[in-house]
């Protein structure tokens, strides 16, 4: 293997690692060749998963394989140093791959957000129905306030700014239930009206704290449309990343970013459409003093009832 200047290494990973994680418009270049050295090892960590020729027969179509090749497997380190192996992934989402990437709770299955036909895939490879609710991962606050109402800012009348604490806490491991605006595409809310999240245009938006996701997220030009990966007959997440390729790749996936294991500890979900911001999943992020557990405001509601 050729020698590799470790100066020249160091410097390297750390401005790819900026570029990867930061939310400046600076972008990691698409077409930059792996650093010196590299090069004869990337085979090792980047690889192609044979075709199953026993492939279900209402299983989703793999759009993007290169000869026999089938579903593309990336392995890359939560440090940064080898982020520019993701360039492969994001130029096959932006042509509208369905794949799977590591988040700050569990894995998740994914694609762009504006492609209606890659979302009818994501639903079959995961096995769901149209009124099955989808979340968003979003690039940063601004990506929140385009696809939903937004947080409440507070008012002269004493509303509560909760803006202000959503960005104590984000990135990091909530959902959040907001009203859907117009920009939000149709497909995702235009079945299913006997569920509460398309009767009244919701959607679960999430800003992940993992660096892996985030790169990503920053190369992209939209967000993306996500469900947690889980097994296909069991209500229970897959942690590890081997499992889920060899489950997931003869239903039509096309890539998996391998970050390693997770642990089984979703995001929070924390409903924003009522009266008070109410966790209605506690996960990963802990219950904060604004926030109030669904057994609580059930019980002040039966209170106030009584009372009246």
């Amino acid at each position: 293997m050729a020698a590799t200047d470790p100066a020249a290494g160091a410097s390297y990973s750390r401005l790819s690692f900026r570029r990867a994680v930061c939310a400046s418009p600076l972008r990691l270049p698409l077409s930059r060749a792996p650093p010196p050295g590299r090069l004869r090892v990337s085979s090792t960590v980047v690889a192609l998963h044979k075709r199953n020729p026993k492939r279900l027969k209402y299983a989703a179509e793999r759009q993007f394989t290169r000869g026999d090749a089938g579903m593309l497997r990336v392995k890359v380190e939560p440090t940064g140093e080898d982020f520019w192996k993701l360039d492969p992934v994001i130029d096959l989402i932006n042509q509208g791959a369905v794949g799977v990437i590591p988040t700050d709770t569990v894995y998740s299955i994914v694609c762009d957000l504006s492609n209606n036909e890659s979302i009818d895939r994501l639903r079959r490879v995961k096995g769901i129905g149209d009124s099955k609710p989808l979340s968003i991962l979003c690039r940063s606050l601004r990506d929140i306030d385009t696809y939903t109402t937004g947080f409440p800012r507070g008012t002269n009348q004493g509303q509560a700014n909760i803006f202000r604490a959503v960005k104590r806490i984000i990135p990091g491991p909530y959902t959040f239930i907001l009203p859907a605006t117009k920009q939000f595409p149709k497909q995702l809310i235009k079945h299913g009206s006997s569920t509460r999240y398309a009767k009244r245009r919701q959607v679960g938006v999430r800003i992940p704290d993992d660096p892996i996701c985030q790169a990503i997220l920053q190369n992209l030009d939209e967000p993306l449309i996500c469900t947690s990966v889980k097994y296909l007959s069991e209500d229970e997440w897959i942690l590890d990343p081997v499992i889920i390729a060899d489950l997931y790749e003869p239903l039509g996936l096309d890539f998996i970013v391998d970050g390693g294991p997770r642990i089984a500890d979703p995001s929070t979900v924390v409903d924003m459409t009522g009266t008070n911001p109410t966790i209605i999943r506690q996960g990963k992020g802990p219950k904060l003093d604004w926030m109030v557990a669904k057994d609580d405001e059930e019980e002040q509601s039966m209170f106030t009832f009584k009372a009246a």
